[in-house]
């Protein structure tokens, strides 16, 4: 294990993870001119309930002017398109269009494919494991401060929720 320099950084090994998970995976999406970004936009439209921008650049990890870009050649394709918002008709959100779950539907095969790349590489099992464990440091992370528990030298300690 590496100890000594970037190599001894959480934050850095995972942008590398990241780094190299993503470069295979828009090889994979190559194919049909889709960005890993609008696979990660189409993919979380695709369940039908429409998403305001907002909601939409927190679940696609994208800042709201990349993210406005993206919708906007998504539209120019047909793929997705802006309406109403079911809960409040005052509000808009972007849906996914019949042609962007055709799309969808044909890239989930490449989408498949290197998962699997990923799991010959570095084992089934430890595979999900991983996943699991990105899952559960994510929500440690993303966790509000719960109420301080103990004092220390008077003052009081936040404890952080798992």
């Amino acid at each position: 294990m590496v100890t000594t320099g970037l190599g001894s950084s959480l934050a850095y090994l995972l942008s590398r993870a990241e780094r190299s998970v993503n470069r295979g995976l828009a090889a994979a999406l190559t194919a049909e001119d889709v960005s890993v970004e609008q696979w990660r936009i189409l993919r979380a439209l695709a369940d039908g309930c429409g998403h305001s921008m907002g909601d939409l650049a927190e679940v696609v990890l994208m800042p709201h002017p990349t993210l406005t870009k993206a919708i906007d050649r998504l539209i120019d394709r047909a793929l997705v398109y802006r309406g109403h918002d079911p809960a409040d008709r005052r509000r808009v959100a972007v849906f996914l269009a019949d042609r962007g779950a055709e799309l969808l539907d044909r890239v989930e095969g490449a989408v498949a494919g290197h998962h699997r790349t990923i799991e010959a590489a570095y084992g089934t099992e430890r595979t999900e494991q991983l996943m699991g464990e990105l899952e559960r440091l994510v929500r440690a992370l993303d966790a509000p401060i719960a109420e301080p528990i103990a004092e220390r030298d008077g003052a009081a300690v936040p404890a952080l929720r798992s």
